[in-house]
């Protein structure tokens, strides 16, 4: 889908769309729950949040600044619209289904993000619903790790690889921020179809083993681990990645493309 405007110029190699997702939650652990959750496609953008129904945890809460009071949700103290979960979910597939089957991508998303989303997903019966809205998921996690092995990255958390990689610094921990960051690291890495098809999975093969990466190509002569030097400083080509405006949509219950 295009807009002529602000067309989406982020795609996989074989054409299919992407929609890059992160969510933010109230912990780590298995039970916790969704609070933000944010996608983006191109310049199009959708924003949305819930108040949870388990408590926050305190270290949760102190990264991503949201609280929770007397029923209400703010972040960094300020008050935040929000729907109920059940339409925080409907909206997202009413925006994936408007991008006719894209791609699900998300960093570290198979371990973490998809594995609440897909229990969210199943609470509501909603699960059949999002896969046939999508083509699969892709987790950018380890596909980084196979395009940047043996560049000597200490690091592959998301902020510090949009930094290395593409050059800036951004508020990480704001699943809206995360994901726009996530679109302009994508692009600058260039992953071909085959490292593409190689890192995805469906929520029902999210559990499987991840595949292992192929071996990596001896260098000629002698390499030094260049560390934490930003690649982007070497990156010969200009990556076109449009952005959307800096609001997205923020609390309906109707998926709306900017």
């Amino acid at each position: 889908m295009e807009n002529e405007n602000n067309p989406l110029v982020v795609a996989t190699s074989s054409g299919r769309s992407l929609v890059f997702f992160d969510l933010e939650t109230t912990g780590l652990g298995q039970s916790c729950e969704i609070i933000q959750l944010a996608a983006v496609s191109g310049g199009h953008s959708l924003n949305l949040y819930t108040v949870p129904r388990c408590r926050m945890q305190r270290g949760s809460a102190k990264v991503t600044g949201f609280r929770v009071r007397r029923h209400r949700l703010y972040h960094h103290r300020c008050p935040v619209l929000t729907n109920s979960l059940k339409e925080v979910l409907v909206s997202f597939i009413a925006f994936l289904r408007m991008l006719d089957r894209p791609m699900v991508v998300g960093h570290n998303i198979r371990r973490f993000d998809c594995p609440v989303l897909a229990r969210a997903l199943d609470e509501f019966d909603l699960k059949a619903e999002f896969q046939i809205a999508v083509s699969g998921c892709l987790d950018t996690l380890p596909l980084a790790r196979e395009i940047l092995k043996g560049r000597g990255l200490q690091s592959f958390r998301q902020e510090n690889l949009v930094w290395i990689v593409v050059g800036i610094s951004y508020e990480a921990h704001n699943a809206l921020e995360d994901v726009r960051a996530l679109q302009r690291l994508y692009g600058a890495l260039r992953p071909t179809l085959e490292q593409v098809l190689r890192q995805s999975f469906t929520l029902d093969t999210m559990a499987e083993p991840a595949p292992k990466q192929p071996p990596a190509a001896k260098a000629k002569g002698s390499c030094k681990a260049p560390g934490q030097w930003p690649l982007w400083k070497n990156f010969k080509q200009e990556v076109k990645v449009t952005e959307g405006p800096k609001g997205g949509t923020t609390g309906q219950s109707d998926a709306k493309l900017l």
